[in-house]
């Protein structure tokens, strides 16, 4: 086809304007350099000669840590509702809650969100920014996450981070032309239109290195997203072809969320951890380098030989041969036909050099021993270590606030597709507690839509530690309240006042320490009860003893006759 017949679509050219504003800002280029560091790849492009790719990757090792510390925690939605305008409907609207509590942690464990979160975490920390785009399945009433790589988004408004506050947003999947056709063909594209959904090799701003060689035909489908009228509308197109044109969602919310993790004034797409290490880690793999050219060419003693006076060259390489030297020479001339120059030594400095890129470098990200938890265990207690561990971590607040306000984004987008694509209702799991038997059950009840309506939903999310010290902490509390005795009748409600005190995110296991109180308690009322009864069998054991005995023979005769009757 000649390039003057092609008639691009609107959206494309708004993606192409898209492209060329992010290649300005070299985000592809650094996108790739970024988790090339990471992963190790940093001797790209070097012209080295003879000497090995040896390094040191601190960078792999930050990034770890902060990654891992700020997910560290297990995450839960819990929705609340604000509608406390109609007191009749907030019994109804808080039961309603519960039930999507547990609709969200089923959408959590079956779409492996704790997994999704750490790679979005790994995203932000590498390339600045991680990204989840939410679809929905309507045969499960769920959510369906899906993570986005950095450079297959636009924001109409780059420089804003907010995402609802964006003016549209661009995404672009590379998809096979097959997979592309099909779908158009599903939504009434025309047969002559599909022939213009063609492959193409425009894969430069893919990222990572082994995304821009591709098996298959592919093209690129693009989707932007708008609002208008406080809902959400969207279009698809391939470069000639439109596929969807501004099509209601029904949506208020995109349903796009992203996590920064360094904000960045004037850019929306933030600030991670590995650029600005990347020249102290060059530099590191440099002087490595240099350190390690100078041990082959100088560490080692160098053989210096006159081969005109000895008559067995090869004899040199073998261990323990005998060097024949010629012209009869003596033991005395050995050292003018034969001898060693001795190595020379190498500047402490090089190595000094290299141990305080690497510490500094470190400590300056608060990535250091102390921070990432090189304590002896058995030489601290468990508190002292998460209080010297948790201080280390301080700079990490902003990191552990975004990530806990992204996940409450995602909750949010999920609500508002509850509410949207649920017009017949919804079907959300009820716990049913038997008043009898205290047994809990789990059924299944139809929520109406005008129910999700006026929830006016909130989302709160709670944390609980998981971190091994955590564990060591509440291991050794527990270990300590036996030693002490605070688990025998006589000191438990000592236990108990102190569990009460506890706030409820302490590291001390405050609901297992009141969950046995409360059995010793129920424990010692059956104790009490049984002594009771003993009690009251030896006093009338006393009086029937004490009477006399037509006083008997009247309690023997009531006793058989109960006895009968019941026989």
């Amino acid at each position: 086809m000649d390039e003057k017949e092609i008639v691009k679509t609107d959206v494309w050219k708004l993606y192409e304007q898209g492209i060329d504003y992010l290649r300005m800002h070299n985000v592809f280029d650094d996108t790739d350099r970024n988790y090339r560091m990471y992963s190790g790849n940093q001797w790209e492009g070097a012209n080295l000669g003879g000497i090995e790719e040896a390094q040191y990757n601190f960078i792999e090792t930050v990034v770890n840590y902060k990654v891992s510390t700020i997910n560290q925690n297990l995450w839960a939605v819990h929705y609340s509702s604000e509608n406390y305008e109609n007191k009749d409907f907030r019994e109804t609207a808080e039961e309603t809650c519960k039930m999507l509590d547990r609709k969200a942690a089923n959408v959590w464990e079956k779409d492996q969100m704790d997994i999704k979160i750490r790679k979005v975490s790994d995203d932000a920390a590498i390339n600045d920014e991680g990204i989840m785009y939410v679809d929905y399945n309507a045969d499960t009433q769920s959510p369906v996450n899906e993570i986005i790589n950095k450079n297959d988004i636009q924001y109409g408004n780059e420089q804003d981070e907010d995402i609802q506050n964006q003016p549209y947003i661009i995404i672009s999947k590379r998809r096979p032309v097959s997979e592309v056709r099909q779908y158009a063909l599903d939504k009434g594209v025309k047969k002559k239109d599909i022939e213009l959904i063609i492959g193409d090799k425009n894969t430069w701003e893919q990222a990572g290195e082994d995304a821009k060689l591709e098996k298959d035909d592919m093209c690129t489908l693009v989707t932007k997203m708008y609002k208008k009228n406080g809902k959400v509308y969207y279009s698809q197109s391939t470069m000639q072809v439109d596929i969807i044109k501004d099509k209601n969602t029904d949506l208020s919310l995109y349903p796009v969320a992203h996590f920064n993790w360094k904000s960045k004034k004037g850019w929306a797409r933030g600030e991670g951890e590995v650029r600005y290490l990347i020249p102290n880690q060059l530099e590191l793999n440099k002087t490595l380098a240099r350190a390690l050219l100078s041990l082959k060419q100088c560490a080692y003693p160098q053989k210096i030989a006159n081969m005109e006076k000895i008559s067995n060259p090869e004899a040199l390489d073998q261990l323990g041969g005998i060097i024949k030297a010629r012209g009869g020479s003596t033991l005395d001339d050995v050292n003018k036909i034969f001898s060693y120059v001795q190595p020379a030594s190498m500047s402490t400095d090089v190595s000094k050099v290299m141990n305080d890129l690497i510490t500094i470098t470190r400590d300056l990200k608060n990535a250091g021993d102390i921070a990432t938890g090189q304590i002896n265990p058995e030489q601290a207690s468990g508190k002292a270590i998460l209080a010297v561990q948790q201080a280390s971590q301080q700079p990490l607040v902003k990191q552990l606030t975004g990530l806990k306000t992204f996940i409450e984004d995602l909750a949010r987008i999920w609500l508002d597709m509850w509410n949207t694509y649920t017009p017949e209702g919804m079907k959300l799991e009820q716990e049913i507690i038997d008043e009898e038997t205290g047994e809990k059950s789990i059924q299944i009840v139809d929520v109406p839509a005008s129910v999700l309506e006026n929830l006016k939903g909130t989302v709160k999310i709670d944390i609980t530690p998981k971190s091994a010290f955590d564990e060591f902490a509440r291991e050794m509390t527990l270990e300590n309240f036996l030693k002490a005795g605070y688990f025998t009748p006589q000191r438990y409600k000592e236990l108990e006042y102190y569990a009460k005190a506890l706030p409820d995110d302490s590291t001390t296991p405050k609901e297992s320490l009141l969950k046995i109180c409360e059995e010793i308690e129920k424990e010692q009322e059956k104790i009490a009860m049984m002594d009771a009864q003993n009690q009251a069998m030896m006093q009338r054991a006393n009086q029937f003893l004490e009477g006399t005995p037509e006083t008997q023979a009247n309690t023997i005769n009531a006793i058989q006759s109960m006895d009968n009757q019941v026989a």
